[in-house]
């Protein structure tokens, strides 16, 4: 079975008030969703820690007894793909940190992982999600 978790992160503002949100299906079914409020940060500081976030709640689900193969992330931050897959170089020394901490996560979930980009048309719940905050 796959589980494939939507992410997104917005600011009003950049930097400025941020919040995060995200949404997991397994076959088509939503089985777990969240938002919250961040803080101040910028875009993309909003869009790792959507990331972050939902590695966190996939970690905490019960992936061995619902028979989890894989895990598919989509997120609408071309960005933040690209510098996840290893495409694109990462300067900024926070979105350094923000990778290391999804390395780790990765380690602690153990099934393999994809990362791939959505128009935002394709990623409306969590962006409905995030501007609900």
């Amino acid at each position: 079975m796959i589980l494939k978790v939507f992410t997104d992160g917005g600011s009003k503002g950049n930097p400025g008030p941020s919040s995060i949100g995200g949404v997991g299906y397994l076959n088509g079914r939503k089985v777990f969703d969240f938002k919250k409020s961040i803080g101040i940060a910028t875009n993309n500081d909003a869009e790792y820690k959507a990331l972050i976030e939902a590695l966190e709640k996939v970690r905490g689900y019960e992936l061995g007894v619902r028979k989890i193969t894989q895990i598919q992330f989509y997120s609408d931050s071309r960005l933040m793909i690209n510098q996840i897959k290893g495409l694109f170089k990462v300067k900024n020394g926070r979105i350094r940190e923000y990778i290391l901490i999804i390395r780790g996560l990765e380690q602690e979930v153990d099934l393999p992982i994809t990362y791939n980009y959505v128009p935002r048309e394709q990623n409306v719940e969590a962006d409905l999600l995030v501007k609900s905050v």
